[in-house]
């Protein structure tokens, strides 16, 4: 068990160091090839901290651990909004000036509730996955055109989260060392039966086995182990970028982030092969919903943050311990259920 926990922790390091390389390298590239450093920032907002996520649920996929995936791409975005978002506001007061953001979360809102909704059946087929990322391409594309319109000040944090060197071969560099770290750490990650690493048996190590030995099951891996596991190094990012006074990039990348999770991930999961929703039975009646009481639960947190971005647009202390609070019990609460 120890080992299988620090293979699990050696691939969460892995994950973070290859994907802040795959970001720099392909910043550096799209600069190169002529997109503007604006331009390439929107873009990395939208899916550079989903890089962790994206790879542990492509080799989860692959690996025949849909289940897992499924409950890692709805629990980052319950951790993104609670954890992450909690604990920056609790190390500095978030300033949000951009207003694009607002209607992003509403896309979010509206994605989850279209996963709930297309999904009542207890399966998103490739037909609805496809429809997921066509919604996000039309999110990007308004993201781009309307933040064009945003304040000076705005417009020049995003760019400088773009700034790197453009020189081609040490971006093709860092790309590819990117990759490979990656791919090592989400093998590490996910582990479990028939999967193998430098001719290195991980059946016995890995998130599922160790979501198996504390009784959880694989959906519940997913939301709670792997999706925090993920998400620490985007909360040592947003707290110190909350200390700088960067609120608008702090939000850019929870919302965005969790944009990408529920139309892309979860999306483009379906969109390969139709994606069965595990199903649970709510309330006296047993009416059954997919994924209950977790997709509930990230609509509930997305819907937190409207009163945010359309009140003061500031995310205070107070309210990032909320934030932190409501996390910390909706964590509680998923594992009373599984100690049933």
């Amino acid at each position: 068990m120890l080992t299988a926990i620090g293979l699990f922790v050696l691939g969460l390091v892995l994950l973070m160091l290859g994907g802040d390389s795959i970001v720099k390298g392909a910043a550096g590239l799209a600069q190169r090839l002529g997109l503007t450093a604006f331009t390439t920032g929107l873009v990395l907002v939208a899916f550079a901290t989903s890089l962790p996520e994206l790879a542990v649920n492509l080799v989860a996929i692959l690996h025949g651990q849909d289940e897992l995936a499924l409950g890692n791409a709805v629990g980052s975005n319950v951790a993104n909004i609670g954890l992450t978002l909690g604990a920056a506001a609790i190390a500095a007061p978030i300033i949000v000036r951009w207003r694009a953001l607002s209607p992003l979360l509403l896309v979010l809102v509206l994605g989850t509730i279209a996963v709930l909704a297309l999904g009542a059946d207890g399966t998103l087929s490739r037909i609805e996955g496809l429809v997921l990322l066509v919604a996000f391409v039309a999110a990007l594309a308004f993201a781009i055109v309307r933040s064009r319109r945003e304040v000076p000040e705005v417009r020049s944090e995003i760019e400088q989260f773009a700034q790197t060197s453009t020189v081609l071969g040490l971006n093709l560099v860092r790309f590819a060392i990117g990759i490979v770290l990656v791919s090592i750490g989400s093998l590490l990650v996910v582990g479990g039966p028939g999967v193998h690493l430098f001719g290195m048996d991980l059946s016995g190590s890995g998130a599922g086995v160790i979501g198996e030995a504390i009784g959880l099951s694989p959906v519940l891996t997913g939301l709670l182990p792997v999706a925090i596991g993920t998400a620490l190094p985007e909360v040592a990012a947003a707290i110190a970028a909350a200390r700088r006074g960067q609120g608008d990039m702090v939000m850019g990348h929870v919302i965005g982030a969790s944009v990408f999770n529920i139309l892309v991930i979860v999306g483009g999961m379906a969109a390969c092969c139709d994606l069965a929703l595990p199903m649970t039975l709510m309330g006296p009646s047993q009416f059954a919903l997919p994924l209950g009481y977790e997709l509930l639960a990230a609509l509930a947190f997305a819907l937190m943050l409207y009163p945010l971005l359309r009140g003061d647009t500031r995310v205070s202390k107070g309210e990032g311990v909320l934030l932190l609070v409501a996390y910390a019990a909706w964590v509680v609460f998923e594992l009373m259920l599984a100690g049933k």
